[in-house]
């Protein structure tokens, strides 16, 4: 179970990935969706422009979080567990400071995510699952 668990947060971590190129505009993730455009939190208040780029940060940062909390978790180390739970917190955070407001495409912009991350929160914290 450690290991699936270890590569679940890698993949997770690479999916973050995904929506770095997104918000750098290397391709679409869907056609037409323009997140992290329109923010509620930094569009409003920085413009969109500077927005995509927290955005690209925060993202890089999440997913090298992710993949080195899975790589802790293959190797046992005692660290993993700070790790993935700082990636998940971040993680929301992205996906809640940069939606835009509305209630249309939701998965576009992260509620899948939303949902990921409170589970692995749970997991981790609350059960104290796994036990590497």
């Amino acid at each position: 179970m450690r290991f699936v668990f270890g590569l679940f947060m890698v993949l997770h971590g690479l999916v973050h990935l995904l929506y770095l190129a997104h918000s750098a505009r290397y391709f679409q993730l869907t056609p037409g969706l323009a997140w992290p455009d329109g923010s509620w939190v930094f569009s409003r208040l920085l413009g969109d422009g500077i927005a995509r780029s927290l955005a690209i940060i925060a993202l890089a940062l999440a997913a090298i979080g992710f993949v080195a909390g899975g790589v802790g978790v293959f190797a046992a180390q005692a660290w993993w567990r700070p790790a993935v739970v700082g990636a998940a917190t971040l993680s929301l955070l992205i996906y809640i400071l940069f939606w835009n407001g509305r209630m249309q495409n939701l998965s576009g912009q992260g509620a899948i995510a939303l949902v990921i991350n409170t589970a692995i929160l749970l997991a981790v914290l609350v059960f104290r699952w796994p036990n590497v």
